[in-house]
């Protein structure tokens, strides 16, 4: 890799407020908001509104489409008559 041309790539909180979830990995996102973490160092944090904590599939409240009852009802009301 050329020196001086990526990112700084460094430990960073994602936060998702609504699920009340946080976790902590690396990344070359920036962010003026820095919270505390755990282990007692303070880390830039950001706000994410969806993470594995609170999206439908992850958390098992995922619905599944009849898309073979939509395929007959629309055949029912556009299909050929006759």
């Amino acid at each position: 890799m050329k020196p001086g041309i990526h990112p700084e790539y460094r430990p960073v909180v994602f936060r998702d407020k609504g699920a009340n979830h946080a976790f902590l990995t690396r990344s070359t996102r920036t962010s003026d908001q820095t919270i505390e973490w755990e282990d007692g160092n303070t880390y830039p944090v950001i706000d994410v509104e969806v993470s594995s904590a609170s999206h439908p599939f992850y958390t098992g409240r995922a619905t599944v489409l009849d898309t073979a009852g939509r395929v007959e009802k629309f055949r029912r009301r556009y299909g050929q008559k006759g």
